[in-house]
């Protein structure tokens, strides 16, 4: 036998096995077909909760500005002008962290973010025969960021700061310590709910649930901290004014599959 006959054997012994190897397989596929799917009740449920809020995050700014020069001036501002309304800045800053620690404040719920500098332009008047001229300055700002866990103290806390003569307050945002807690009872009353739904669904229908399937929750957005809005020269009025924070609304969507039982 030449060596080519015995290549060609070997071929064919090959393809012999590979194809009773085939028929091996698609036999046993034959004898034990693949199970089929299970009927099931399928249920999408939301809830939604309503949570007071427990603490409240402050944002105020501190700005100084350097004195106005004509924008035509090919020169930059001073120096000495920028030191001075720095030096102003960082004192009004330390005055107001200590008026904030003597209101109750907690130094490590303060934080001076950093500085930050700009132009501000300024438009003049115009004149009955000319426009009128912008002059630019210099303006050198600092945020000052807030965290009140007691709610009562927001009153006094907002009083001192306009007493410390704040340039901007940016609002109070009302939120959760324990957020996830809240969002756990959201999502169990939305599971609640979906089983509850299915139950009715499957005595109904006069059949019985089984085992779950499957479960997933459904358009999961993270909730949105309550957010107030004011101004500094609103807060000057003599007026009291009332701060209420409402409530938080939690929200979970699931989508749930049971078996029914056979």
């Amino acid at each position: 036998m030449t060596r080519n006959d015995r290549s060609a054997k070997t071929l064919l012994n090959t393809l012999l096995l590979g194809g009773l190897l085939g028929f091996a397989t698609i036999a046993q596929a034959q004898a034990h077909p693949p199970a089929p799917e299970p009927n099931r009740i399928q249920v999408q449920a939301q809830a939604e909760i309503s949570v007071a809020p427990d603490m409240a995050t402050l944002d105020a700014r501190l700005w100084e500005r350097t004195p106005a020069i004509a924008r035509s001036e090919d020169s930059q501002t001073d120096p000495q002008a920028l030191a001075d309304a720095r030096k102003r800045l960082e004192a009004r800053t330390g005055e107001l962290i200590r008026t904030l620690e003597e209101a109750g404040l907690d130094s490590q719920d303060i934080t001076a973010g950093s500085l930050t500098v700009r132009p501000d332009y300024v438009q003049q008047p115009a004149g009955e025969d000319e426009p009128g001229e912008t002059l630019v300055r210099t303006q050198i700002e600092r945020p000052i960021s807030l965290r009140i866990d007691d709610l009562d103290q927001v009153p006094s806390i907002l009083d001192a700061l306009t007493r410390a003569g704040v340039n901007a307050l940016d609002g109070i945002t009302y939120d959760l310590k324990d957020r996830s807690a809240a969002t756990d009872k959201a999502l169990t009353r939305a599971l609640e709910k979906a089983h509850h739904k299915a139950q009715l669904m499957a005595s109904t229908l006069g059949v019985e649930l089984g085992q779950v399937l499957n479960v997933q929750e459904i358009n999961a957005m993270p909730y949105a901290p309550r957010m107030m809005t004011m101004r500094a020269d609103a807060m000057e009025s003599k007026a009291t004014p009332e701060y209420r924070p409402g409530e938080i609304t939690i929200e979970s969507s699931v989508s749930v599959a049971w078996e029914i039982k056979p």
